[in-house]
Protein backbone atom coordinates (compact mmCIF):
# COMPACT_ATOMS: atom_id res chain seq x y z
CA UNK A 1 0.00 0.00 0.00
CA UNK A 2 1.70 3.78 -1.25
CA UNK A 3 2.67 5.58 1.63
CA UNK A 4 0.64 8.50 2.33
CA UNK A 5 2.18 11.37 0.37
CA UNK A 6 3.41 14.31 2.69
CA UNK A 7 2.63 18.16 1.58
CA UNK A 8 4.65 19.70 4.60
CA UNK A 9 7.15 17.27 5.92
CA UNK A 10 9.32 17.98 9.18
CA UNK A 11 12.83 19.35 8.26
CA UNK A 12 13.96 16.79 11.07
CA UNK A 13 12.52 13.41 10.91
CA UNK A 14 10.64 14.45 7.14
CA UNK A 15 7.89 11.62 7.63
CA UNK A 16 5.47 13.95 9.44
CA UNK A 17 3.27 17.26 8.68
CA UNK A 18 4.64 20.36 10.14
CA UNK A 19 2.93 21.20 12.90
CA UNK A 20 5.09 23.73 14.97
CA UNK A 21 7.71 26.49 13.78
CA UNK A 22 10.28 27.04 16.35
CA UNK A 23 13.22 29.07 16.31
CA UNK A 24 12.64 29.31 12.45
CA UNK A 25 12.82 25.48 12.38
CA UNK A 26 9.55 24.06 10.81
CA UNK A 27 8.89 20.77 13.07
CA UNK A 28 6.31 17.96 13.57
CA UNK A 29 4.83 17.43 17.06
CA UNK A 30 6.99 14.65 18.04
CA UNK A 31 9.95 16.84 16.52
CA UNK A 32 9.24 19.70 18.50
CA UNK A 33 8.71 18.02 21.98
CA UNK A 34 12.22 16.11 21.37
CA UNK A 35 13.36 19.84 20.75
CA UNK A 36 12.23 21.13 24.04
CA UNK A 37 12.75 18.28 25.99
CA UNK A 38 16.13 18.40 24.85
CA UNK A 39 16.40 22.12 26.53
CA UNK A 40 15.53 20.85 29.89
CA UNK A 41 17.82 17.51 29.70
CA UNK A 42 20.47 19.80 29.07
CA UNK A 43 20.19 21.28 32.18
CA UNK A 44 19.64 18.30 34.20
CA UNK A 45 22.86 16.55 33.22
CA UNK A 46 24.82 17.89 36.49
CA UNK A 47 22.61 15.39 38.16
CA UNK A 48 23.52 12.25 36.33
CA UNK A 49 24.80 9.93 39.19
CA UNK A 50 28.43 8.80 39.34
CA UNK A 51 29.71 5.61 40.66
CA UNK A 52 30.82 6.88 44.08
CA UNK A 53 26.83 8.01 44.58
CA UNK A 54 24.70 6.11 46.76
CA UNK A 55 21.57 7.56 46.86
CA UNK A 56 18.87 9.62 44.42
CA UNK A 57 19.07 13.57 45.39
CA UNK A 58 15.36 14.34 45.91
CA UNK A 59 13.99 16.86 44.08
CA UNK A 60 11.04 19.74 44.47
CA UNK A 61 8.92 20.53 42.36
CA UNK A 62 6.41 23.37 43.42
CA UNK A 63 3.52 24.03 40.64
CA UNK A 64 0.94 26.42 40.18
CA UNK A 65 -0.65 24.71 37.34
CA UNK A 66 0.04 26.49 35.11
CA UNK A 67 1.76 25.84 31.97
CA UNK A 68 4.88 25.80 32.35
CA UNK A 69 5.15 23.86 35.76
CA UNK A 70 3.50 21.10 34.17
CA UNK A 71 5.34 21.12 31.50
CA UNK A 72 8.60 20.77 33.97
CA UNK A 73 6.80 18.22 35.01
CA UNK A 74 5.43 16.09 32.12
CA UNK A 75 9.55 16.64 30.59
CA UNK A 76 11.02 15.35 33.85
CA UNK A 77 8.71 12.62 35.13
CA UNK A 78 9.24 11.21 30.47
CA UNK A 79 12.71 10.91 31.45
CA UNK A 80 12.70 9.01 34.88
CA UNK A 81 9.91 6.83 32.93
CA UNK A 82 12.86 6.26 30.16
CA UNK A 83 15.52 5.69 32.37
CA UNK A 84 13.55 3.32 34.41
CA UNK A 85 12.62 1.33 31.04
CA UNK A 86 16.73 0.54 30.32
CA UNK A 87 18.12 -2.16 32.07
CA UNK A 88 21.51 -0.44 32.73
CA UNK A 89 20.41 3.02 33.21
CA UNK A 90 20.03 5.16 36.74
CA UNK A 91 17.49 7.32 37.70
CA UNK A 92 18.84 10.79 38.46
CA UNK A 93 16.71 11.70 41.34
CA UNK A 94 13.84 11.40 42.76
CA UNK A 95 10.96 13.74 42.70
CA UNK A 96 8.42 15.62 45.41
CA UNK A 97 5.70 17.46 43.78
CA UNK A 98 4.03 20.31 45.82
CA UNK A 99 0.91 22.00 45.13
CA UNK A 100 -0.17 25.42 46.85
CA UNK A 101 -3.39 26.83 46.78
CA UNK A 102 -3.89 30.10 44.95
CA UNK A 103 -4.88 32.63 47.67
CA UNK A 104 -6.23 34.84 44.81
CA UNK A 105 -7.44 33.24 41.80
CA UNK A 106 -10.85 33.23 40.09
CA UNK A 107 -10.91 29.03 39.70
CA UNK A 108 -13.25 28.20 41.75
CA UNK A 109 -12.34 25.31 44.83
CA UNK A 110 -14.20 22.62 43.48
CA UNK A 111 -11.97 23.69 39.48
CA UNK A 112 -9.01 23.48 41.27
CA UNK A 113 -9.64 19.99 42.95
CA UNK A 114 -10.48 18.90 39.16
CA UNK A 115 -7.16 19.95 38.04
CA UNK A 116 -5.30 18.36 41.47
CA UNK A 117 -6.99 15.04 40.77
CA UNK A 118 -5.78 14.83 36.81
CA UNK A 119 -2.25 15.55 38.53
CA UNK A 120 -2.61 12.60 40.99
CA UNK A 121 -4.17 10.48 38.14
CA UNK A 122 -1.31 12.09 35.27
CA UNK A 123 2.01 11.35 38.09
CA UNK A 124 1.21 9.15 40.62
CA UNK A 125 4.69 7.66 41.43
CA UNK A 126 5.55 10.60 42.98
CA UNK A 127 5.50 12.10 46.29
CA UNK A 128 2.72 14.57 46.27
CA UNK A 129 2.02 17.56 48.89
CA UNK A 130 -0.53 20.54 48.97
CA UNK A 131 -0.79 22.90 50.80
CA UNK A 132 -1.94 26.65 51.35
CA UNK A 133 -0.10 29.82 51.86
CA UNK A 134 -1.57 30.24 55.33
CA UNK A 135 0.03 26.80 55.94
CA UNK A 136 4.03 28.87 56.12
CA UNK A 137 2.58 29.28 59.82
CA UNK A 138 2.84 25.44 60.60
CA UNK A 139 5.88 25.18 58.54
CA UNK A 140 7.75 28.24 60.01
CA UNK A 141 6.64 28.80 63.63
CA UNK A 142 8.31 32.09 63.70
CA UNK A 143 6.70 33.47 61.00
CA UNK A 144 4.20 35.07 63.03
CA UNK A 145 6.31 37.05 65.02
CA UNK A 146 8.36 38.25 61.86
CA UNK A 147 5.01 39.36 60.51
CA UNK A 148 4.07 41.67 63.39
CA UNK A 149 7.23 43.46 63.15
CA UNK A 150 7.15 43.53 59.91
CA UNK A 151 3.74 45.53 59.31
CA UNK A 152 4.07 47.54 63.13
CA UNK A 153 1.22 49.50 64.08
CA UNK A 154 -0.55 48.85 61.05
CA UNK A 155 -1.12 45.26 61.95
CA UNK A 156 -3.14 43.82 65.29
CA UNK A 157 -2.76 40.29 65.29
CA UNK A 158 -5.49 38.40 66.85
CA UNK A 159 -4.55 35.08 68.13
CA UNK A 160 -7.33 33.26 68.24
CA UNK A 161 -8.14 33.83 64.53
CA UNK A 162 -7.42 30.64 62.29
CA UNK A 163 -4.01 30.85 60.24
CA UNK A 164 -5.74 31.68 57.15
CA UNK A 165 -7.83 34.78 58.53
CA UNK A 166 -4.43 35.89 60.04
CA UNK A 167 -2.89 35.93 57.19
CA UNK A 168 -5.47 37.94 55.58
CA UNK A 169 -5.41 40.28 58.09
CA UNK A 170 -1.79 40.67 57.62
CA UNK A 171 -2.48 41.20 53.77
CA UNK A 172 -5.32 43.62 54.09
CA UNK A 173 -2.73 45.98 56.19
CA UNK A 174 -0.51 46.69 53.66
CA UNK A 175 -2.45 49.41 50.93
CA UNK A 176 -0.51 48.84 47.64
CA UNK A 177 -0.60 46.32 45.00
CA UNK A 178 3.19 45.64 44.17
CA UNK A 179 3.78 45.52 48.22
CA UNK A 180 1.20 42.94 48.28
CA UNK A 181 2.12 41.15 44.97
CA UNK A 182 6.39 40.95 46.87
CA UNK A 183 4.96 39.60 50.04
CA UNK A 184 2.43 37.08 48.53
CA UNK A 185 5.65 35.99 46.26
CA UNK A 186 8.17 36.38 49.79
CA UNK A 187 5.90 33.85 51.71
CA UNK A 188 5.81 31.76 48.40
CA UNK A 189 9.43 31.29 48.05
CA UNK A 190 9.81 31.11 52.45
CA UNK A 191 6.87 28.07 52.14
CA UNK A 192 8.50 26.26 49.20
CA UNK A 193 11.72 26.22 50.63
CA UNK A 194 10.52 25.29 54.34
CA UNK A 195 8.96 22.22 52.82
CA UNK A 196 12.04 20.88 50.77
CA UNK A 197 13.92 21.13 53.94
CA UNK A 198 11.36 19.30 55.47
CA UNK A 199 11.16 16.15 52.90
CA UNK A 200 15.02 16.36 52.78
CA UNK A 201 14.87 17.85 49.15
CA UNK A 202 18.49 19.14 48.11
CA UNK A 203 16.96 21.17 45.16
CA UNK A 204 14.02 23.36 44.14
CA UNK A 205 13.33 22.97 40.34
CA UNK A 206 10.78 26.23 39.91
CA UNK A 207 9.29 25.78 36.78
CA UNK A 208 9.95 29.76 35.32
CA UNK A 209 10.13 30.48 31.30
CA UNK A 210 12.78 32.65 30.42
CA UNK A 211 10.02 35.19 29.88
CA UNK A 212 9.43 35.12 33.00
CA UNK A 213 12.62 35.57 34.74
CA UNK A 214 13.18 38.40 32.58
CA UNK A 215 9.84 39.56 34.00
CA UNK A 216 11.19 38.52 37.66
CA UNK A 217 15.00 40.19 37.11
CA UNK A 218 13.16 43.79 36.05
CA UNK A 219 10.60 43.79 39.14
CA UNK A 220 13.17 42.76 40.96
CA UNK A 221 15.45 45.14 40.60
CA UNK A 222 12.47 47.68 40.28
CA UNK A 223 11.04 46.55 44.06
CA UNK A 224 15.19 47.11 45.71
CA UNK A 225 15.69 43.66 45.45
CA UNK A 226 18.23 43.33 43.31
CA UNK A 227 20.95 41.78 46.06
CA UNK A 228 18.70 38.25 45.93
CA UNK A 229 18.24 37.51 42.25
CA UNK A 230 21.44 34.89 42.45
CA UNK A 231 18.69 32.50 43.43
CA UNK A 232 15.35 34.40 42.62
CA UNK A 233 16.42 34.46 38.68
CA UNK A 234 19.83 32.59 38.83
CA UNK A 235 20.37 28.88 39.31
CA UNK A 236 22.45 28.76 42.86
CA UNK A 237 22.17 27.95 46.76
CA UNK A 238 19.03 30.16 48.76
CA UNK A 239 19.47 31.48 52.35
CA UNK A 240 17.92 28.32 53.62
CA UNK A 241 20.63 25.89 52.57
CA UNK A 242 18.35 24.69 49.51
CA UNK A 243 19.65 24.91 45.87
CA UNK A 244 17.48 26.86 43.25
CA UNK A 245 17.26 26.07 39.61
CA UNK A 246 15.12 27.06 36.68
CA UNK A 247 15.37 23.62 34.00
CA UNK A 248 13.39 26.01 32.05
CA UNK A 249 15.48 29.04 31.57
CA UNK A 250 15.97 28.73 27.52
CA UNK A 251 12.95 27.76 26.48
CA UNK A 252 9.95 30.71 25.92
CA UNK A 253 6.75 31.22 27.24
CA UNK A 254 5.09 30.51 23.80
CA UNK A 255 7.25 27.44 23.59
CA UNK A 256 5.78 26.16 26.18
CA UNK A 257 2.46 26.77 25.47
CA UNK A 258 3.05 24.83 22.45
CA UNK A 259 4.13 21.70 24.06
CA UNK A 260 1.55 21.86 26.43
CA UNK A 261 -1.07 21.61 23.45
CA UNK A 262 0.81 18.43 21.92
CA UNK A 263 0.11 16.84 25.34
CA UNK A 264 -3.37 16.42 25.70
CA UNK A 265 -3.32 14.90 28.92
CA UNK A 266 -2.09 18.42 30.31
CA UNK A 267 -5.45 19.75 29.22
CA UNK A 268 -6.83 18.41 32.54
CA UNK A 269 -3.90 19.33 34.65
CA UNK A 270 -3.26 23.29 33.67
CA UNK A 271 -5.48 26.38 35.04
CA UNK A 272 -5.93 28.03 31.79
CA UNK A 273 -4.40 31.61 32.21
CA UNK A 274 -7.50 34.67 31.51
CA UNK A 275 -6.29 37.18 28.78
CA UNK A 276 -4.75 40.39 29.72
CA UNK A 277 -7.15 42.82 29.69
CA UNK A 278 -6.26 46.13 28.34
CA UNK A 279 -8.51 48.39 29.99
CA UNK A 280 -6.76 48.16 32.91
CA UNK A 281 -5.28 51.33 35.20
CA UNK A 282 -1.78 51.09 35.29
CA UNK A 283 -1.85 52.52 38.52
CA UNK A 284 -4.02 49.13 40.01
CA UNK A 285 -1.08 46.69 38.77
CA UNK A 286 1.38 45.46 40.82
CA UNK A 287 5.30 45.80 39.66
CA UNK A 288 5.32 42.32 39.00
CA UNK A 289 1.95 42.51 36.99
CA UNK A 290 3.49 45.27 34.60
CA UNK A 291 6.71 43.57 34.00
CA UNK A 292 5.31 40.58 33.05
CA UNK A 293 2.91 42.56 30.43
CA UNK A 294 5.99 44.33 29.48
CA UNK A 295 7.67 41.01 28.63
CA UNK A 296 4.78 39.70 26.86
CA UNK A 297 4.34 42.02 24.22
CA UNK A 298 8.09 43.37 23.82
CA UNK A 299 9.04 39.76 23.93
CA UNK A 300 7.43 38.85 21.11
CA UNK A 301 8.89 41.72 19.16
CA UNK A 302 12.53 41.05 20.97
CA UNK A 303 12.49 37.55 21.62
CA UNK A 304 16.64 38.01 22.30
CA UNK A 305 16.95 40.71 24.23
CA UNK A 306 14.47 39.31 26.77
CA UNK A 307 16.58 36.12 26.76
CA UNK A 308 19.54 38.59 27.76
CA UNK A 309 17.76 39.76 30.62
CA UNK A 310 17.59 36.34 32.17
CA UNK A 311 21.46 35.31 30.87
CA UNK A 312 22.57 38.53 32.38
CA UNK A 313 21.42 37.97 35.90
CA UNK A 314 22.03 34.11 35.85
CA UNK A 315 25.94 34.92 35.93
CA UNK A 316 25.71 37.09 38.73
CA UNK A 317 28.01 35.85 41.53
CA UNK A 318 27.11 34.23 44.55
CA UNK A 319 27.49 36.40 47.54
CA UNK A 320 27.11 33.66 50.33
CA UNK A 321 25.43 33.18 53.39
CA UNK A 322 27.91 31.79 55.72
CA UNK A 323 28.72 34.71 57.75
CA UNK A 324 26.02 37.46 56.49
CA UNK A 325 22.92 38.24 58.05
CA UNK A 326 20.30 37.62 56.69
CA UNK A 327 16.71 39.49 56.36
CA UNK A 328 14.00 37.87 58.98
CA UNK A 329 11.35 38.37 56.35
CA UNK A 330 12.99 37.04 52.51
CA UNK A 331 16.41 36.31 53.68
CA UNK A 332 18.71 38.44 51.73
CA UNK A 333 21.47 40.37 52.69
CA UNK A 334 20.52 43.69 55.02
CA UNK A 335 21.75 46.64 54.41
CA UNK A 336 24.52 49.05 55.81
CA UNK A 337 22.74 49.09 59.41
CA UNK A 338 24.45 45.81 59.51
CA UNK A 339 27.60 46.63 57.43
CA UNK A 340 26.90 44.25 54.40
CA UNK A 341 26.86 46.03 50.99
CA UNK A 342 23.10 47.45 49.85
CA UNK A 343 21.33 50.58 50.62
CA UNK A 344 19.53 52.19 53.69
CA UNK A 345 16.09 52.72 53.70
CA UNK A 346 15.52 56.00 55.30
CA UNK A 347 14.84 55.90 58.96
CA UNK A 348 15.80 52.39 59.09
CA UNK A 349 19.26 52.51 61.14
CA UNK A 350 16.41 54.52 63.61
CA UNK A 351 14.06 51.28 64.10
CA UNK A 352 15.01 48.79 66.26
CA UNK A 353 12.82 46.20 64.68
CA UNK A 354 13.37 47.60 61.10
CA UNK A 355 17.27 47.07 61.35
CA UNK A 356 16.12 43.15 60.77
CA UNK A 357 14.99 43.40 57.40
CA UNK A 358 16.43 44.17 54.17
CA UNK A 359 16.16 47.29 51.49
CA UNK A 360 13.44 45.35 49.65
CA UNK A 361 11.01 44.33 51.96
CA UNK A 362 11.25 47.81 53.88
CA UNK A 363 10.49 49.17 50.79
CA UNK A 364 7.53 47.18 51.48
CA UNK A 365 6.53 47.64 54.88
CA UNK A 366 3.45 49.49 55.76
CA UNK A 367 5.01 52.55 58.00
CA UNK A 368 3.56 56.08 57.25
CA UNK A 369 7.16 56.79 57.45
CA UNK A 370 7.81 55.23 54.07
CA UNK A 371 4.81 56.00 52.05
Amino acid sequence: MPTKEISRPCMDCKDAEIAFTVRKRQLCSDCYKRFISYKVHRRLEPYRPTKQQETRPKILVPLSLGVSSAVLLRIVDDQIQHQLSKVFSKVFFDLHVLVVNPSSNTTSSDSFDQHYDALLKEFPRHDHTRLSVYDIFDYIPDMKEIMHEYAGSQFSDDSSLSNEDRLAAFRGSISTASSKADLDYVLLTRLVAAVAQKNNCQTVFWGDSDSHLAAKALAGVSKGRGASMTWQVSDGMSPWGVRFEFPLRDLYKTELVQYASACPELSNIVIPEPPLSDNVLTKNLSIDELMIRYVQTQGAKYPGIMSNVARTANKLEHPGFDDATGCALCGGLLGNTRGNTGVTVTSQSADSEASQFCYGCMRSRPDPMLN
